[in-house]
């Protein structure tokens, strides 16, 4: 590895103790969520100010030395893993909500705010953030993965959230993208461009994001099916007929067992589900549950289980949210490979058929859970870590998954991103289009010191 003393000398000299080299710290930042090796930063910088991010760059990039963005870790392709080295920049400090615009339905915030940080400060003003990814995750982690989450059917992805963005570029600079204006023709829409670059073209220090008021009645529910299929044939059919649902996840009846395992409270019954939320004015909401009821009984649905309360819906939620962990409970000491593919609606049905016969096919256990109305599915491929055999299964039935959803018109990932765990999916989906994408990182970033290693092969 390179000698960077000088860099961190330096550095040192800016931050004081809020640069640690630490062993803990920086195992801490070499590892995320994800099925992928640890590779250690040289150090951990703890800015607190797009100054100090600014000077920070400015100063690794005099030197050559990698810096990688760092949310709060629960990114799930290896995107925060410092494959090179460097310096890992921790915005966790950098975590204040500047500015909430009630009357333009927007709030200006600093990376290192979680949504659950920015929720609670909204509470009083009746408005909402409605990016929710299973992990409490920070917003300048959602934006650069282009998060999205479970009301991402009615209300969008991330993509769709950000308006505009403060973001360091690789020698420094420090540039604005976009205002707070709802629409723009002025020139190229770089905040789309930042927007799921993975801190690979640089680093985001604010954003300011798109609010939604919170609707007068909420409606959740659970509904059973016999089959997966007959869950996914009512989604395609509720969506096609344009039930504006604000939530619809589908969990399979290997994930369900998990989640009496981990929810004995809840007592799901163990056959395929679909989470259902319903959001608008009472009359609306009610309409909504006699037409999706209608449609889903046609399927053979059944044991409907209402959630109007706030606290019971949020139990439900949270139980969904807390998937991952449910899923661990079917083999206790088993490590989790996390994979997520998106395909039109209209292919979902066979994609997910053909995945689970991998899955047969594979001999593993692999939990199948999605947001549905976005034909976007993920599973988690349960494996003994000290076991090559199935870890190699493991890796093989991702693939075949990733494949599959390649062949259905549709891309290896929905939403957890690149990183280093898909590059070698990308120029399959993307052809040309991929190396585009290096020029642009190229142009961007020309020593490739920006969170190299991942989306594109490095300088």
């Amino acid at each position: 590895m390179t000698n960077r003393s000088g860099t961190i000398e330096r550095l040192t000299e800016l931050l004081g103790d809020r640069l640690s080299t630490g062993s803990s710290v920086r195992e801490m930042h070499g590892r995320d969520e994800a099925w992928t090796p640890t590779a250690l930063p040289d150090a951990v910088a703890f800015p607190e100010s797009t100054e100090e991010v600014s000077r920070i760059v400015a100063i690794c990039a005099a030197d050559g030395c990698p810096v990688i963005p760092f949310g709060i870790g629960t990114s799930l392709e290896g995107h925060v893993i410092p494959v090179r080295g460097g310096i890992s920049i921790d915005t966790s400090r950098m975590n204040k909500v500047l500015e909430i615009h009630d009357a333009d339905l927007d709030a200006v915030v600093q990376p290192g705010v979680t949504r659950s940080q920015l929720n609670d400060e909204l509470r009083a003003s009746g408005l909402m953030f409605t990016v929710d990814p299973g992990a409490d995750a920070t917003l300048g982690g959602m934006a650069a993965t282009r998060a999205s989450g479970t009301n991402a059917v009615r209300y969008g992805t991330m993509r769709e959230t950000v308006l505009a963005l403060e973001v360091v570029l690789a020698d420094g600079t420090v540039i604005e993208t976009g205002t707070r204006a709802k629409k723009s023709s002025a020139g190229y829409d770089l905040t789309r461009l930042f927007v799921g670059s993975e801190g690979t073209l640089g680093i985001i220090t604010k954003l300011t994001v798109r609010l939604h008021g919170v609707p007068e009645r909420i409606s959740a529910a659970t509904a059973t099916f016999p089959t997966v299929a007959a869950a996914v044939d009512t989604v395609i059919l509720a969506i096609q007929s344009g039930l504006p649902m604000a939530r619809i996840e589908l969990l399979d009846e290997v994930m369900m067992q998990g989640m009496t395992l981990a929810n004995p409270d809840m007592s799901f019954p163990e056959v395929p589900h679909l989470f259902l939320e319903f959001h608008g004015t009472e009359t609306g909401v009610e309409e909504q549950v006699a037409a999706f009821r209608e449609i889903a009984e046609e399927f053979g649905a059944g044991d409907f289980a209402w959630a109007t309360n706030t606290e019971d819906r949020n139990r439900l939620w949270q139980a969904r949210h807390n998937a991952y962990y449910a899923c661990k409970a079917l083999r206790p000491g088993t490590a989790a490979m996390v994979t997520d593919v998106c395909v039109p609606i209209s292919a979902l049905a066979d994609c997910i058929a053909a995945s689970k016969t991998a899955i047969e096919d594979a001999g593993l256990i692999a939990p199948l859970v999605g947001h549905v109305g976005d034909g976007n599915f993920h599973l988690s491929i349960l494996i003994d870590p000290d076991a090559p055999d199935e870890l190699r299964r493991a890796q093989g039935l991702a693939h075949a998954v990733n494949r599959l959803a390649l062949e259905h018109g549709g891309t290896v990932t929905g939403e957890h991103g690149v990183g280093s765990g898909k590059m070698k999916y990308m120029e399959e989906e993307h052809g040309p289009a991929w190396a585009v994408m290096g020029s642009i990182k190229r142009a961007l970033d020309p020593h490739g010191i920006l969170n190299p290693g991942k989306i594109v092969p490095g300088n």
